[in-house]
């Protein structure tokens, strides 16, 4: 059932369509994350479905947020990361309204969902300015922030780094393939940083995805001059924001 000041939150990734109702006073989860496997292939279809059982699971009647690993452009996904390339000019959000029942949907790119989470409610909500959140994972999502307003569908991790792009050089998959030290994938991540800061000139950087909870063995490394701080929200980030995102009717 859905409760006032509340709202319901889906992050789709690779491995998992994950889900849980929001206070969004707060952006704590009322529960336990609940999390389905991702279908393999992932089609527009077969997530859509999983979507819904996390939502029956959850017993939640309410509007819903969705995040996609894609750029997302009037509820229409136009790129597909970790997910079927049939996605490409699938209208999601039509999509899955009707799996669920014509209720209310946003659907929105999954770093844009969690550069929300981090400015309301996370390491970013005490700051003004341009904030610029990087999430190093099987690649490199952004999400940018400028006094609270979301430029939406940033694609900053395919820009040219020296001749390579960004996620080639410096996502966290990099540092495991290659078995690079801590301190030689901080190396690769400044000229990342040091890039965008020169083409963007951050206020802050806020860095997120997993390898962000080792933040003390990496971000003091950094040589760039724009200050780095990690993501406070981790995992619950992408439902915090896409519950936020169709609260306050963001829909890029």
């Amino acid at each position: 059932m859905s409760v006032r000041g509340h709202a319901f939150g889906i992050d789709i990734g690779g491995s998992g369509v994950k889900g849980a109702e929001v206070d969004l006073a707060t952006g704590d989860l009322v529960h336990e994350r609940i999390k389905v496997p991702t279908p393999h292939p992932a089609t527009p279809n077969a997530v859509a479905d999983a979507v819904a059982k996390v939502v029956a699971q959850a017993g939640w009647d309410g509007p819903v947020g969705i995040t996609l690993p894609s750029v997302v452009i009037d509820g229409t996904a136009r790129s597909a990361a970790n997910i079927d390339k049939s996605w490409i000019g699938t209208d999601a959000r039509k999509l899955f309204a009707t799996v669920l029942g014509g209720r209310e949907v946003t659907v929105l790119n999954d770093a844009d969902a969690a550069g929300l989470a981090e400015d309301r409610y996370g390491a970013a909500k005490d700051l003004s300015g341009l904030v610029m959140l990087l999430t190093f994972g099987t690649g490199i999502g952004s999400a940018v922030m400028y006094h609270g307003t979301l430029v939406p569908n940033t694609e900053l991790g395919h820009i040219e780094v020296g001749g390579v792009e960004a996620e080639h050089r410096a996502a966290a998959s990099i540092k495991d393939r290659d078995g690079l030290s801590y301190p030689e994938w901080a190396a690769e991540v400044s000229k990342v940083l040091i890039t965008l800061e020169n083409l963007f000139w951050p206020n802050v950087f806020v860095a997120g995805g997993g390898i962000s909870r080792d933040f003390e063995q990496w971000i003091p490394l950094l040589t760039n001059r724009t200050p780095v701080v990690p993501a406070d929200l981790k995992n619950a980030a992408g439902i915090v924001g896409a519950a936020l995102a169709v609260s306050a009717g963001i829909a890029p």
